[in-house]
């Protein structure tokens, strides 16, 4: 005897994978209704996308908006999800709500230390070095002294390295990394764009 297959089911499983509607009805024909079965036959079949997370991180997720109270800052950050039925997910939504909060008050310049230009980084190295001699350290230190102060640069500009504004104990790099293990689906902030009235427009801020 078939197994009767509701609407709602099919989106439940179509949300959960990606995969096309008569896919995903089949799917659940095969495996009784059961949902985590279905999903495991899509998956088996290479019907299901949710796998191929280059392609759904490029095309899913949430662009989130901050504006302060008075209107002279703001906000847009992009968090992509491998899936929609994830960019629906009151934590994921959270995420980005607060990680649009954190970029407004901390003020990173570049995403990842990747970004950051070398020519600047071998400017402010130079400028650190310089700083560090003329308060007298010993050359044998210098080198040491000034790697310290370049991780504490990195984390003032880099938004992946910085403090979390809700919670200084971590980097915005570890909520991201919890945020991926408890809802168990790759999650990326692709790019973000800061604005604060008054301040030059050529600052760089994403990838």
């Amino acid at each position: 005897m078939a197994v009767e297959v509701t609407a709602q089911q099919v989106k439940q499983l179509r949300d959960a994978t990606g995969a096309g509607f008569q896919d995903c009805r089949k799917a659940l024909i095969e495996s009784g209704g059961d949902l985590a079965k279905a999903t495991d036959y899509l998956r088996k079949k290479g019907m299901a996308t949710a796998a191929k997370k280059a392609d759904r991180v490029a095309k899913d997720g949430i662009i989130q908006a901050y504006m302060h109270h008075n209107g002279r800052l703001g906000v847009l950050v992009e968090v992509n999800s491998e899936t929609d039925f994830v960019a629906r997910n009151e934590q994921f939504k959270k995420f980005a709500k607060d990680l649009a909060l954190h970029i407004a008050n901390m003020a990173p310049r570049y995403l990842k230390r990747e970004d950051v230009p070398q020519a600047e980084i071998d400017h402010e190295r130079s400028v650190q070095r310089e700083k560090t001699l003329n308060e007298g350290k010993k050359e044998a230190v210098v080198d040491k002294i000034v790697d310290g102060r370049m991780e504490k640069w990195y984390e003032e500009i880099v938004l992946m390295e910085q403090p979390w504004l809700h919670d200084d104990t971590l980097k915005v790099s570890d909520v991201l990394t919890q945020l991926i293990a408890e809802i168990k689906e790759n999650i990326v902030i692709r790019r973000f764009a800061r604005f604060a009235l008054g301040e030059s427009a050529d600052t760089p801020n994403a990838d």
